[in-house]
């Protein structure tokens, strides 16, 4: 974030000593010369303007006004109002952060106490006798601040309420629908019907009307208005290094559970997949590459663990050799990689959103997710998944050599792999939603233009009711042509 200027207001003369040290303070602290930029006259190089206007346009262009009072009124102009008083009127007026501190002296000017008394109407005072005790009071104000505007956090980020989203902002419809689900597969303890604002405090994701992060992420209808880089980007190259042009290149939005599913499919879409025949059981046995669990595990832990606040995003990229996922989110320090590989504790950065997949099954189990990864890709002979903390988080899932070259050999043919796989499933006629299924995918704009556009085209398959593209009872079915090229795929 940008920094807040901070405008420095007393008497000169009066001040010099706790002037420079707070100047000094604020550009050096660890926390504070992060977040705010200090502004005292004595720093302004010669210019040839009056005092006064330079001033009143730093206090104009300033965040915060942090004033100190002591025992000087300080120079009068014509009207007899001091550059400090006129300071604080400008920073009031225009509705400025205001701090005041106050010296406790013995004497005080009669003006100088008319205008603390004007002060204290509007502000509370802090009062100090020594610098340290200033530094301290400055100290606690200004982080404070932080911490009320939330630029700082004592509670994940998720937890966070948001600073200006209301529970209106949710989509009721996607509240129901998480609920159904959670209770169908953990037993959560209200069902569709049931008041939204109990299934939300019972998630801990509002707070009167205040909704948090994760209640954004989850339910709103966009919350890229609220997170603009909350957003998974996919690719896909053919060869084992990034090049350009991309072969192919996806950007999902919307709620994590629309992103992780779009995500998923954008790779199951692109990998190797094995069909089963129908000799000793009608139901098709299909058998992806990289096993879909695996996928969809890198995946939701990039998108639940991801640092929201960072300028990057979630990276799916699918080489001929790797499939890579990778987020800008913080490792945690009580974890070490070699951990990973076993069961651990469960430490995720954004805890209700971990939750929430919990509840729907998208998650299995918490702390074991990347244990039975690495189950899964040892049993299917593509060796143990790779976990990089460093620039963020990364995980490597190799793919096998022999997967390599026929993967190789298939992207230079006319046919895609996508339109071979719904060749191979394709039997008798069938509607979307049983090819999908099949296929195990979910998105449909992913499946009509990968997978039906292209065979439709190429004349492989047919429509069974081809005057009226979108009769409700709709069904495909292989050409001749398909079915030629279906039985040699077989083979």
């Amino acid at each position: 974030m940008q920094r807040k200027k901070v405008f420095i207001s007393s008497v000169q003369s009066e001040f010099a000593a706790e002037r420079q040290l707070l100047f000094d303070y604020l550009t050096s602290d660890a926390l504070l010369g992060k977040f705010f930029e200090p502004f005292i006259f004595e720093n302004v190089p010669a210019l040839n303007v009056k005092p006064s206007s330079v001033f009143l346009n730093e206090v104009e262009n300033c965040d915060i006004y942090l004033g100190i009072l002591g025992q000087n009124y300080g120079f009068e102009d014509s009207n007899g109002i001091s550059p400090t008083e006129k300071e604080f009127d400008v920073a009031t007026s225009q509705n400025k952060i205001r701090f005041v501190y106050v010296k406790q002296v013995e004497k005080r000017d009669s003006k100088e106490k008319l205008f603390l008394l004007k002060t204290k109407s509007v502000i509370v005072h802090k009062s100090f006798v020594t610098p340290e005790q200033l530094k301290t009071a400055v100290y606690a104000s200004l982080v404070n601040y932080l911490l009320e505007n939330e630029f700082v956090r004592t509670t994940p980020f998720d937890a966070t309420l948001h600073l200006e989203a209301t529970i209106a902002d949710l989509n009721e419809n996607k509240i129901r629908d998480f609920t159904e689900i959670a209770q169908r597969k953990r037993n959560f303890p209200f069902d569709k019907d049931a008041d939204i604002v109990n299934i939300l405090t019972h998630l801990n994701l509002i707070k009167e009307n205040r909704v948090t992060n994760a209640a954004l992420l989850l339910f709103a209808d966009s919350p890229q208005r609220f997170f603009i880089t909350s957003e998974v980007k996919c690719a896909h190259f053919h060869g084992t290094s990034v090049s350009k042009p991309i072969p192919s290149y996806q950007v999902y939005k919307g709620d994590v559970f629309e992103m992780i599913e779009q995500a998923v499919d954008f790779v199951l879409s692109k990998i190797n997949l094995y069909v089963g025949d129908r000799s000793k059981n009608v139901t098709v046995d299909v058998e992806y590459e990289i096993p879909k669990q695996v996928v969809t595990e890198a995946i939701v832990n990039a998108v639940a663990h991801r640092d929201y606040t960072s300028n990057g995003s979630v990276q799916v990229m699918l080489f001929a050799d790797r499939f890579e996922v990778s987020n800008p989110g913080n490792f945690p320090h009580e974890l070490t990689v070699e951990q990973l590989y076993t069961t651990h504790r469960s430490l995720p950065a954004n805890p209700l959103l971990a939750n929430a997949l919990y509840l729907i099954g998208t998650i299995e189990q918490m702390g074991t997710g990347t244990e039975e990864m690495t189950k899964q890709c040892l049993a299917k002979g593509l060796g143990k998944p790779e976990f990089s903390p460093h620039y963020g988080f990364k995980t490597v899932i190799r793919r096998q050599q022999q997967i390599t070259q026929q993967v190789t050999q298939q992207v230079t043919q006319q046919v895609t792999q996508q339109v071979k796989e719904l060749l191979k499933i394709l039997d008798g006629e069938m509607n979307r939603a049983e090819i999908q299924g099949v296929l195990k995918l979910n998105d449909r704009e992913n499946f009509r233009r990968n997978y039906i556009q292209p065979a439709l085209k190429l004349e492989f398959i047919e429509l069974v009711y081809p005057d009226n593209p979108s009769h409700p009872r709709q069904k495909y079915r292989l050409t001749e042509k398909g079915k030629e090229l279906s039985s040699s795929l077989l083979k």
